[in-house]
């Protein structure tokens, strides 16, 4: 007679590259697992030991030498439990995604995935290949059958059917899925169609970290053999996750388990972002950040993300005011610094603009005044944030939101300076509306002067941002549908946006891609975030009719 399993599901960040700290640690938590959580079995996800995406480094014979070897290391101290490790498996001259069974003392068996997603942020076929047996993998844990899949596979019907054909009556999904708006749903959907077609219950893994664009938000789940799809664990959160399952029954019962507390859109991205710019700083050795601060909506829920990601003391602002500047864009700085306990430092750019202007006087002499002044105030900032940046350390953020970087309303040298830029996937609507999100959590992050006033670069007199471009909510309906929907220039005025409007943003979007190619990286929260999910050429003839 089956008895009841427990399953223990480390729900953490593996960060990719770290073969050793992963082998160290996962080690640990196996052992861990079993003794402070009594654990039949301990599911990680997929490709823990490597990282996920480990990308080209599994063109290195070593680092898969390397991966195989803590593999290795790790089955040999696995007694009284069962674990699930996924790793990258060199087989020859071919690599696999695969998952191992580890048991007294060695590698009880391996499966690999069959389902490789080639589109939007994933490249497996350039990496992986799919095994031509296609064997299921099917293992008894106290008299339960349990199989095991990895991430994509539960996306299609026949991995699960022919693993549940093989008498599974739990299935195991090990999954690097990374965030994106809306997604929890049609996931949850899919739990419950996979369960509703074999009758085996599935406790699906999801890592959780930000890995440079990528954020994986964790929010596990488990479904019961009745298609019982359970609240997903919180989003964003390193945490393990356990349940008692009952093989009678096929259903789970929760031992620990924290569930999220708020999965509102603007929760979830607030989360996103944040945990994004944490991680990348964390992964690339910085401890602390800077920000032009600006007394506009951009710079300032910047500066509320990095403060809740590093803590206020580990950001410096930096208000460079010109002889544009109004008064209040500096008094909304201060008062936003003041209340957050950020160090606000001022480099005013009136000096250094004006030996520009001085340098290029006589080459200029006789041409009129145009962007080419506006361009050369935003890369004077980007000059002096860059030396603070260099001479003290930290990272520069950036702070352009996706409207910006879709039109080029940018200055490439100039505002786009920074190593990561933490708001690049929200058009300019969503930064309204996650600024107005996190005025509610706790204090006020933002002023509501800044949330209120007309956005502009003022670069020039009497600047507003509507003077170069369509009002942001028209703006930002025509980018979504045509960047994120991929709907055509038709599609989008047959929707009723005016055609001459349409044309204007479209061009704009075309001849902004080198831009974008040169662009921080920032988190992914969108459908279609720039960078790896969206990669048009740069030199491109075609023309939508």
């Amino acid at each position: 007679m089956s008895q009841t399993l427990r399953i223990a599901m480390a729900q953490f960040d593996f960060p990719v590259g770290d073969v050793a700290g992963n082998r160290e640690r996962i080690a640990r938590m196996i052992a861990e697992a079993r003794d402070e959580y009594a654990a039949d079995i301990v599911l990680f996800p997929e490709l823990a030991l490597s990282g996920y995406p480990p990308e080209d480094l599994l063109y290195r014979p070593s680092f898969l030498r390397d991966c195989e070897t803590a593999l290795s290391g790790i089955a040999a101290n696995v007694h009284g439990i069962v674990a699930i490790v996924g790793w990258p498996q060199a087989a020859g001259a071919v690599v696999y995604n695969a998952a191992s069974v580890l048991r007294d003392g060695g590698i009880e068996s391996t499966y690999r995935k069959r389902e490789l997603p080639n589109y939007a942020v994933f490249d497996e076929r350039r990496y992986f290949d799919v095994d031509p047996d296609r064997d299921d993998c099917v293992f008894a844990v106290k008299g339960t059958q349990v199989g095991l899949v990895i991430c994509e596979d539960l996306w299609f019907a026949e991995p699960i059917a022919s693993t549940v054909a093989k008498g599974a009556q739990l299935v195991l999904v090990p999954n690097a899925s990374p965030f994106e708006r809306d997604k929890h749903a049609q996931r949850d959907a899919l739990l419950a169609q996979r369960v509703s077609e074999t009758g085996a219950a599935i406790a699906y893994l999801n890592v959780v970290g930000g890995q440079d664009a990528l954020v994986f938000d964790g929010a596990s789940v488990v479904a019961d053999g009745d298609g019982t799809v359970h609240p997903a664990a919180a989003a964003f959160t390193d945490q393990w996750l356990v349940v008692d399952f009952d093989p009678a029954s096929r259903r789970f019962t929760p031992v620990r388990w924290m569930q999220d507390g708020d999965e509102s859109r603007d929760a979830l991205a607030w989360r996103a972002v944040v945990r994004g710019t944490r991680d990348y700083c964390r992964k690339n050795g910085f401890d602390k950040a800077w920000l032009g601060l600006s007394g506009g909506i951009d710079s300032s829920l910047v500066l509320a993300i990095a403060a809740d990601a590093l803590g206020p003391e580990n950001v410096t602002a930096v208000r460079m005011p010109s002889r544009y500047t109004a008064d209040l864009s500096n008094d909304l700085a201060q008062e936003q610094c003041d209340a957050m306990g950020v160090k606000l430092i001022a480099l005013p750019i009136e000096k250094p603009f004006q030996g520009y202007l001085d340098t290029l006087a006589e080459t200029f002499a006789g041409k009129p005044v145009d962007t080419t002044e506006e361009n050369l105030q935003s890369r004077t900032r980007g000059a002096l944030l860059m030396a603070l940046s260099n001479k003290f350390g930290g990272l520069l953020l950036t702070t352009g939101n996706k409207s910006e970087y879709a039109v080029g309303y940018a200055t490439i040298y100039g505002d786009m300076c920074g190593g990561y830029a933490p708001i690049k996937d929200l058009y300019k609507t969503e930064v309204f509306a996650l600024a107005r999100w996190r005025n509610t959590v706790g204090d006020w992050v933002v002023p509501e002067a800044v949330i209120e006033r007309p956005p502009s670069a003022e670069l020039r007199e009497n600047q507003k941002d509507q003077d170069s471009l369509p009002p942001y909510d028209v703006l930002d309906a025509i980018l979504l549908r045509h960047v994120d929907q991929e709907q055509s220039r038709e599609e989008i005025v047959a929707a009723g946006f005016d055609a001459a409007t349409v044309d204007k943003v479209l061009k704009l979007v075309r001849i902004g891609e080198w831009k974008r190619h040169q662009a921080a990286p920032g988190p992914k929260v969108s459908r279609r975030a720039f960078g790896r999910e969206r990669r048009y050429p740069i030199s491109n003839g075609y023309r939508e009719s």
